[in-house]
């Protein structure tokens, strides 16, 4: 339970933060820029969920070798996830800054919020790096028992997402590339401050920015690892955006409605993702 705990308050704080966009955008900005942040989030989760999943198995594969205290393959294992984190945020990049308005068309985005989605989406794939980097490097700290980290940093990018969606929605009436911009600010503070502290820790997971390079061997293990729980998140993802796309056909309203909705809907799985998370570490190094 204590090492559970911090998973479940920086789950809460995760949450919190997706959260936030649609509060400062909803309240300053009005329905049809809400509709077009909100409904953005079921694209997001299908292409980040997907990696997301295959990041486990890098999890899985660095808590089985911390576990045996195999410092050689913890540290294999901890830079090729680091390198494979680095070229996967670079291809969501390219493809989300490239294909968004298709993949918003093929939705049947409105036309009242298809420029806002656009503007939104873009940003937040442009930030891919940051994204996933930040992703790798708390599924790290996880994966060899440090809950407490991940927990401290997302608290710092959930406060400074808050000031910034306020400064530049606000004040600065970014509109809703502001809030993107916020976003994307945070997920990369969050990144950077998770890897400044893997270079300086005393462990076997201690990173080495020379030592960053794939290992042919131990990606093949962490894709066959984390590819299930991948395509399971994609299914999954896939499921929301066709659902997203019917209620697109209803107007901003609805889809002002219907994003606000599954922000609040994730509070409700907070205990169990976070309760799995931590058995499954635990259970791995022990």
């Amino acid at each position: 339970m204590l090492f559970a705990l911090p998973i479940f308050l920086g789950n809460l704080f995760q949450q919190l933060y997706n959260v936030v966009d649609s509060l400062v955008v909803g309240n300053v900005l009005g329905k049809e820029a809400l509709a077009a942040v909100s409904s953005s989030g079921s694209l997001i989760f299908l292409i980040v969920g997907f990696l997301g999943g295959v990041f486990v198995g890098a999890g899985v594969i660095i808590s089985r070798y911390f576990g045996a205290k195999n410092e050689e393959k913890v540290s294999i294992a901890v830079h090729t996830t680091m390198a494979f984190a680095f070229i996967s945020g670079l291809l969501i990049t390219i493809v989300g800054v490239i294909f968004t308005p298709w993949f918003l068309k093929l939705m049947g985005t409105p036309d009242d919020v298809f420029l806002d989605a656009v503007t939104y989406l873009r940003i937040y794939f442009a930030g891919g790096i940051g994204i996933v980097m930040y992703n790798s490097c708390m599924g790290i700290f996880q994966a060899v028992g440090d809950s407490k980290h991940p927990l401290y940093y997302l608290i710092i990018a959930a406060i400074t997402n808050v000031v910034l969606d306020i400064l530049f929605v606000a004040v600065f009436d970014f509109g809703v590339a502001g809030a993107a911009l916020a976003t994307v600010i945070s997920q990369f503070l969050s990144a950077i401050l998770g890897f400044v502290k893997l270079t300086k820790v005393d462990g076997y997971h201690k990173l080495y920015i020379r030592k960053i390079k794939i290992d042919g061997n131990m990606l093949k293990s962490l894709v066959n690892m984390g590819l299930p729980t991948g395509v399971q998140n994609s299914v999954i993802a896939f499921a929301n955006v066709i659902v997203q796309s019917n209620i697109n056909q209803f107007g901003s309203v609805a889809m002002a409605g219907s994003g606000s909705f599954s922000k609040l809907e994730g509070f409700a799985f907070l205990p169990i993702t976070s309760f799995s998370v931590a058995l499954t570490t635990f259970i791995i190094i022990m």
